[in-house]
């Protein structure tokens, strides 16, 4: 056996006079045998006895597909968002003179989502390179931001309802100072959600998001469903409907189409994030809903702008169309 051969000699070395050479031999065995036990005790230690950040891409390694369709939409927003977001800015201030009541919270939405599509570059760094908690809070301000966009549209929602179901009222709120109040209040709410969502130490802060997004998923389908409604009752047995409601159902159609491809994942999915595995809502429902939720910032403007080029006609037939008395409340030609 190695290291112990020299014990069958012992007896020789003693009866030599070798004890000088046995005392050298002890000394290296011990020292032998307190390497292994080093040795042992290393390779036996907790993973977590020095712990190494993993990046968020790294945690997921294994099932990585949520990541990947999260970030593809995200740079379609940063690609497609901000030049159909920066083109809707355009249209509407060179339409200023033939503007909708709802064109204000176009507007700041509008500047809502160009602001959001400034990240995925940033979010690309810290789920695939980056482990800094201070890109994170930077991040979360704006996905606080984003988060809050469902509020604007609660807008534009409010005030369809408002010219269709209750238009007298809507005539004597007419006036463009209580928009610019709503959407104020709204900025406001917004900013003091994002600080507090960047802040990341408020427990439980997730189930914010859940009641707010849930609040206004519901404000917004029971505002358009009455709209529906009440278009549905106008002018039975007649093709023709009134400006503003013709506006109102188109308004509604696109509101429609985002609240349920944008919006319906996270209501759907959110409340019940307990009864998933841990690992599989943080690495692929989390980022699967979110993904069609942020892709809204794009989807909107190129919607808008679908629209106003629907309503464009030649010049050569402009003359046949109808005008009304109402310019601000009429759908463009």
């Amino acid at each position: 056996m190695l290291g112990f051969d020299w014990l069958l000699k012992l007896p020789v070395v003693l009866n030599h006079g070798g004890w000088s050479e046995h005392t050298e031999r002890t000394m290296e065995i011990t020292e032998l045998f307190r390497y292994i036990n080093s040795s042992l005790l290393i390779s036996h230690r907790p993973l977590n006895a020095s712990p190494v950040e993993q990046t968020i891409y790294a945690s997921c390694a294994h099932m990585p597909t949520g990541i990947i369709f999260y970030l593809a939409l995200q740079f379609i927003n940063l690609f497609l968002g901000i030049p159909a977001n920066i083109m809707v800015l355009w249209l509407i201030r060179k339409n200023k003179g033939d503007s909708s009541t709802s064109d204000i919270f176009i507007v700041h939405l509008a500047l809502l989502d160009t602001f959001f599509c400034l990240t995925p570059p940033l979010e690309l760094a810290n789920i695939v390179y980056l482990t800094s908690s201070r890109i994170l809070n930077v991040l979360l301000f704006f996905y606080g931001v984003k988060d809050s966009s469902a509020l604007f549209l609660s807008c534009i929602c409010l005030d369809r309802y408002m010219a269709v179901c209750h238009p007298i009222t809507f005539t004597e709120l007419k006036d463009q100072r209580h928009r610019s109040v709503c959407a104020g209040a709204v900025w406001l709410v917004t900013l003091v959600y994002a600080a507090a969502k960047c802040s990341a130490n408020i427990p439980h802060f997730e189930k914010v998001f859940t009641v707010m997004i849930l609040a206004a998923f519901a404000f917004m389908l029971f505002c358009n469903i009455s709209i529906l409604w009440a278009l549905r009752q106008s002018a039975p047995g007649r093709d023709e409907r009134h400006p503003v409601k013709k506006k109102a159902f188109k308004m509604v159609i696109i509101i429609l189409a985002i609240i349920v491809f944008n919006y319906f994942p996270p209501v759907a999915l959110f409340p019940f994030q307990e009864y998933f595995i841990p690992e599989v809502f943080h690495c692929y429902i989390h980022y699967i809903t979110f993904g069609f939720m942020d892709i809204s910032s794009s989807i909107q403007p190129v919607l808008y702008l679908s629209r106003e080029k629907l309503h464009k006609v030649p010049s050569c037939c402009s003359k046949n169309t109808e005008s009304t008395d109402d310019p601000v409340l009429t759908v463009r030609h």
